[in-house]
């Protein structure tokens, strides 16, 4: 064989190799294009997954992923959350798997109905969609009005039609008014299995595995990508729970009270600034509050913090500010969606939490001065005569037990007159109109303390 020929060889066979490379370099490609993320909707819908679930639809359409499976197994939870889930998957680019096993219920049938397609395990269950409200601890749920049925029906309707499934079937299971001949009669709420949804064309397959969900789906072999919440979204999630954000609510409360209630500015004041700013900054992050809401909460905060500073006593500028502080929080719980119940609702929970601060304070005020702490807080040393501090002068000893009257308003400070004379006085606590009677309790140093006589006569 000539050299030229085997030259042509050995050309040609490294031609060869190249576009097996090429073409290997392309498969490659390829197969890692062929991603499916999978989201789990699990446990309780809150707020908190919605934010999840947009992350992983973006990234998803970021990396080109072939689809989304959302594996879902939930009793429900806030209708909020689910529509916002809801929303995101109709705007979804990328094709959206709603793989319940084993159950799909209420909030869960929104999020489903979704989804590009169902795929149900077997024993499976979706529907029972009717919203209500939650009740004090330990009771059962209430219905809500019939405004907000209404709303939720229409919304099933319109999630079915534009993924041209049976909207019919989707509102009977919100509203228990909706017949469907040979399927479900008035008066009873629609929850279908996973045969009685494959036969009325609600879902797609039968898959009791991932992987046997993504062959029904054509998705046979591809990659799969479990995601988890971050410690972001968890951290949000955990800031607008119920009970803490509850919580925070009440120690708020209870440290501004208490800043209110000792000079200067102190520990209890900045914990309880520091709970509020959690329980907006998580409330803020899943959309619930605004700057309408943050508004509210710093007028309130200047309102009390004028009457506390600024002006005597307590009046209507403290209260105002106390009504505008709980206004915002309690705005700052609700959507725009939700009905008058759930509104009211939530504004009696920022009034217990209110009530519970306030009995928290009475009881801090009253024992902690007796705690190992309290005593480090209070300071406890004598200051004697011998030292150079002295008692109430003798001219002010003289009112002790006597009585009179208001000349001004006592807020607590101000002028009474006592035996024909003008003394200034501050009261016990209690505000004090002109005119009242009062008597001397005590006197402390260059005070004169006093009481009214109403206010002695109804303890008495």
């Amino acid at each position: 064989m000539s050299p030229a020929i085997c030259r042509w060889i050995i050309g040609l066979a490294l031609v060869a190799m190249g576009l097996a490379s090429a073409q290997f370099g392309r498969v490659s490609a390829a197969d890692a294009s062929r991603a499916v993320y999978v989201v789990p909707i699990e446990g309780i819908i809150d707020l908190g997954l919605a934010p999840f679930v947009q992350r992983v639809i973006n990234e998803a359409e970021k990396s080109g992923a072939v689809a989304v499976v959302l594996e879902i197994n939930t009793f429900g939870g806030r209708v909020d959350a689910a529509v916002q889930i809801r929303d995101t998957l109709l705007r979804a680019k990328v094709p959206t798997i709603a793989l319940v096993n084993k159950r799909a219920i209420s909030a869960g049938a929104l999020i489903s109905l979704a989804a590009g397609k169902i795929v149900m395990a077997d024993g499976g269950t979706i529907g029972a969609a009717t919203p209500v409200q939650a009740g004090a601890p330990g009771a059962a749920a209430q219905p809500v009005d019939e405004k907000t049925v209404s709303y939720m029906r229409k919304e099933f309707r319109a999630t079915a039609e534009s993924r041209k499934r049976p909207p019919l079937i989707a509102e009977a299971m919100v509203d228990a008014d909706v017949a469907i001949p040979g399927l479900i009669e008035k008066g009873k709420l629609l929850t279908l299995t996973t045969d009685e949804a494959l036969k009325h064309k609600l879902a797609d397959a039968r898959a009791d595995t991932l992987e046997a969900a993504l062959e029904q789906s054509g998705l046979a072999g591809a990659e799969i990508r479990r995601t988890e919440p971050n410690w972001a979204e968890n951290l949000v999630r955990f800031l607008t729970h119920p009970i803490l954000s509850s919580l925070l609510i009440t120690i708020g409360m209870l440290g501004i009270i208490i800043e209110i209630r000792t000079p200067g500015f102190g520990i209890p004041g900045a914990l309880g600034i520091t709970s509020l700013g959690l329980f907006f900054w998580g409330h803020w992050l899943v959309q619930l509050a605004g700057w309408e809401e943050l508004l509210l909460l710093v007028a309130g905060a200047v309102l009390i913090a004028v009457e506390a500073f600024v002006l005597p006593g307590f009046g209507i500028v403290g209260v105002l500010g106390i009504v505008t502080l709980l206004g915002g929080i309690a705005l700052s719980m609700v959507g725009a969606q939700d009905s008058y119940e759930i509104v009211l609702l939530a504004a009696m929970r920022v009034v217990f939490a209110l009530i519970a601060a306030i009995l928290a304070s009475l009881v801090l005020m009253r024992f902690l001065p007796q705690t190992t702490v309290g005593r480090r807080l209070v300071l406890a040393t004598g200051l004697s005569a011998r030292q150079g501090y002295a008692s109430a002068p003798e001219s002010d000893s003289r009112w002790l037990g006597k009585s009179g009257h208001a000349s001004t308003p006592l807020h607590p400070a101000g002028i009474a007159e006592i035996d024909g004379e003008r003394v200034d006085v501050v009261s016990t606590g209690e505000p004090i109109d002109a005119g009242e009677a009062i008597r001397v309790v005590r006197v402390d140093g260059n005070r004169v303390v006093v009481r009214s006589l109403k206010h002695s006569s109804q303890k008495d």
